[in-house]
């Protein structure tokens, strides 16, 4: 396929525009880029897609994500409105998940994929919980990531707030799910796994001893760790030391291991994050939904913390996560110059790519050169005021939105062409989906505890 008449935006080192370019993609990478008028006559024959002069990029990267959280939206919390997290999750999440059957997570998930195509993400890391459905249901996720043709890296929750039974259930079906996906003929497409726990608050010291004696190698964990002061609580309750002393105790830490939200921290628990080479997922608009507090990430930066972004279940708008984590820092230091642009476009551009990189290493993710996955969005943007490498960030913050996303491409694959999804039945998914929620919030709600005091 030749992609011709395209502004380019590499987000190479350095990162380059390149006015009336295109690209000539082979199976499911970016064979060659040149000149439009070059490339047309190099590959007569190849298929075109004209870009119109729109803006090419690599598509927008997740981090951290839900899928199954696709049928909170519009929920009605019965009682009292839970006040912080520890009230959320047990008045909100815990019943939600509990509530999920094997046709409700099958749905949820494909209204998680049309999203992040239809808002230009072409890489996720989902972080599931099914209590009562456990045993192969990374697979029914992974069957429906892949038909939808999007990228992603799967994992199951563990934890012990639903007894050892599922507790173990959950390593198991880890387990099995990351050696699925290390076989030969596996390895090699858009699914890949990693292993899944739900926080060190919710997970005894003999569990998370369990989870590291089976973890196979060659991946790394993902979970959430220190969202809430009640985390931190726990930990210290359940274990006498503090959420990321825990980890490090167990081996859980390392170069591939994806810790959610990471705000309440103190100074050794970075240090060990940034000495192990984890990653951090930061989660602006969700921790503003569910008052968490603020992620110091511009700290965690400075020590040497590789920090990226996520959105822990919210739409798949990257731009949108990436605008609140802007303005998120500046009005909690009541200062303008927090969290520079630089940083902004480190964090969820550079890392993001680096962090998908490490679970696809077959092939450069998150940029545009000759050798890397061919995963591109279109963006019809045509700004008042001229456009460069310098001044892009303040175009990204102050220009860009979703809307603008025409074209989505995975794999080489078009998934989404003129905002038309392709090869999706977009009315008919959305249609079942109206028909089987009302029945799982009503199990939700027969789920939802008395109103929950903290304590």
């Amino acid at each position: 396929m030749l992609i011709s008449n395209a502004r380019l935006i590499t987000w190479g080192s350095p990162n380059q525009i390149l006015d009336d370019h295109g690209l000539f993609i082979e199976d499911d990478k970016i064979k060659e880029i040149g000149p439009s008028s070059e490339l047309i006559e190099k590959h007569p024959t190849a298929e075109r897609l004209d870009a119109h002069g729109q803006y090419v990029m690599p598509g927008n990267i997740n981090a951290h994500g839900h899928y199954y959280s696709a049928f909170a939206c519009g929920i009605s919390i019965p009682g009292d409105a839970p006040i912080s997290l520890p009230t959320i999750l047990h008045k909100l999440w815990w019943p939600f998940d509990k509530a999920l059957t094997a046709e409700d997570v099958r749905y949820s998930v494909w209204n998680g994929v049309i999203d992040a195509i239809k808002h230009g993400t072409t890489t996720m890391f989902d972080h599931h919980s099914s209590p009562n459905c456990i045993d192969g249901v990374l697979d029914l996720i992974a069957e429906v990531v892949e038909e939808a043709g999007l990228r992603s890296i799967l994992c199951f929750e563990v934890t012990d707030r639903d007894g050892p039974e599922r507790a173990r259930a959950g390593i198991e079906e880890n387990v099995r799910f990351i050696r699925r996906c290390s076989h030969a003929k596996v390895a090699a497409g858009r699914v890949k796994a990693n292993f899944g726990i739900h926080a060190p608050m919710t997970v005894s010291e003999a569990t998370l001893a369990a989870c590291r004696e089976a973890m196979p190698e060659g991946t790394g964990y993902h979970l959430h760790v220190a969202e809430h002061e009640y985390c931190q609580f726990r930990s210290l309750a359940m274990a006498g030391t503090r959420s990321v002393d825990r980890l490090h105790n167990h081996h859980i830490l390392g170069e591939r291991t994806i810790l959610a939200h990471a705000i309440h921290l103190d100074a050794r628990e970075v240090n060990l994050i940034a000495e192990s080479s984890s990653w951090v997922s930061h989660q602006p608009r969700n921790n503003q939904n569910a008052a968490d507090g603020v992620a110091e990430i511009e700290s965690y930066i400075r020590a040497g913390v590789r920090t990226c972004l996520g959105n822990d279940g919210l739409s798949n708008t990257m731009w949108r996560e990436a605008e609140a984590a802007y303005f998120l820092q500046k009005i909690h230091h009541r200062d303008s110059r927090r969290l520079s642009g630089d940083q902004l476009v480190k964090m969820a551009i550079y890392n993001n790519a680096a962090l998908a990189s490490a679970y696809f290493p077959e092939a450069p993710l998150g940029l545009i050169e000759p050798g890397a996955y061919a995963d591109l969005i279109f963006v019809d943007y045509h700004p008042a005021t001229p456009m460069s490498v310098e001044n892009l960030v303040g175009h990204l913050l102050f220009g860009f939105n979703e809307s603008m996303i025409i074209t989505t491409i995975v794999n080489g694959q078009v998934l989404m062409k003129d905002r038309l999804l392709l090869g999706l039945d977009e009315e008919r998914i959305k249609a079942r989906s109206r028909e089987i929620v009302p029945a799982f919030w009503k199990r939700y709600e027969a789920l939802v505890p008395g109103d929950y005091v903290l304590g």
